[in-house]
């Protein structure tokens, strides 16, 4: 990509979209679109056809998405297959029709099968069948993931698709009920201990396991897949190590500074029981993770300070 090629990243207001901006602007690129869902709303197909038409982008980072974790999935399916598929959909189309040279997708390693063997490689996709918590998010992500697929096959767009593992880090959600395990916990810790409470509580029993990647280098491979890659197969990224929900929330807990117990929820669901990434095909394409779990964990609790808890709020 030139350094004034026209991007659009779709999403630049989530965690993920505002951490490719980052990483683009910190690698010198100046023409950078970014809408808020109030400036332009992915779900409505003619506002994004209207857009696509007046703007011309030449490259499309994907990464506007309705996420949550295993509570908000499991509470509001409809909600998450329809705005999913409706922001790719219209995304992905408008792309093609306005020649885009570039499109990348990035989908979720939810998208696996529950029971797939560890690390799961890339070609288990569609073999068995899925996580009933996320069932729906997973559907729609996979259609992505396909459409992505078929734009090529068809029309011969380059449009590429990637399968973060769990993310974390800076403009995550922190809400109790709909945010994913690191975010919650982390939360949960920091209030404990300017409440001084005693305990605190867990969902599920700790023994799932789970990989964990600061989103700033999902930011800098979704940058260097977009650079280097143009195959249709679908690329994972993580760091290829996990750990347990119980050591996850023990790391916290030491780096928080909480002194007071831990109480597993048992009554609450523990989800897929490990989901762990093959990333051997990005890291033989020259890139691998830089951030590890702790110093990640740090930034998170910095870039929190610094805003003053305020996404607590």
């Amino acid at each position: 990509m030139l350094k004034n090629a026209k991007i659009f990243v779709a999403g630049s207001n989530g965690m993920v979209g505002s951490a490719i901006v980052r990483s683009l602007k910190r690698n010198g690129f100046t023409s950078i679109i970014e809408k808020s869902s109030k400036e332009l709303d992915l779900k409505d197909q003619k506002a994004v056809q209207h857009f696509f038409k007046n703007e011309q982008p030449e490259y499309v980072f994907l990464a506007a998405a309705k996420v949550g974790g295993i509570h908000a999935n499991n509470i509001y399916p409809a909600t998450f297959i329809y705005d999913n598929l409706m922001i790719q959909s219209n995304v992905i189309h408008a792309a093609y029709e306005n020649q885009v040279k570039k499109l990348l997708f990035l989908g979720s390693s939810c998208i696996y099968p529950k029971m797939a063997p560890q690390p799961l490689k890339e070609d288990y996709l569609l073999t068995g069948s899925l996580e009933p918590t996320n069932e729906a998010y997973a559907i729609a992500k996979i259609a992505g993931l396909k459409m992505c697929q078929f734009y090529q096959q068809q029309y011969g767009c380059n449009f590429i698709s990637a399968m973060p593992t769990n993310l974390y880090g800076e403009n995550d959600n922190f809400h109790l009920e709909n945010s994913h395990v690191l975010p919650a916990l982390l939360r949960k810790f920091i209030e404990a201990k300017q409440h001084n409470q005693s305990e605190v509580s867990i969902w599920g029993s700790g023994a799932p396991m789970r990989e964990f990647l600061y989103v700033d280098d999902l930011a800098e491979a979704c940058l260097f897949l977009m650079e280097n890659y143009n195959e249709k197969e679908t690329v994972n990224i993580g760091t290829g190590e996990d750990i347990t929900i119980k050591q996850l929330a023990e790391t916290i807990q030491k780096m928080v500074g909480f002194e007071g117990n831990l109480v597993f929820d048992t009554s609450k669901p523990d989800g897929t029981p490990r989901k762990l990434l093959d990333v051997s095909k990005i890291n033989n394409l020259g890139w691998k993770h830089k951030i590890n779990l702790e110093e990640g964990i740090t930034k998170t609790i910095n870039w929190l300070k610094v805003n003053e808890y305020r996404p607590f709020h």
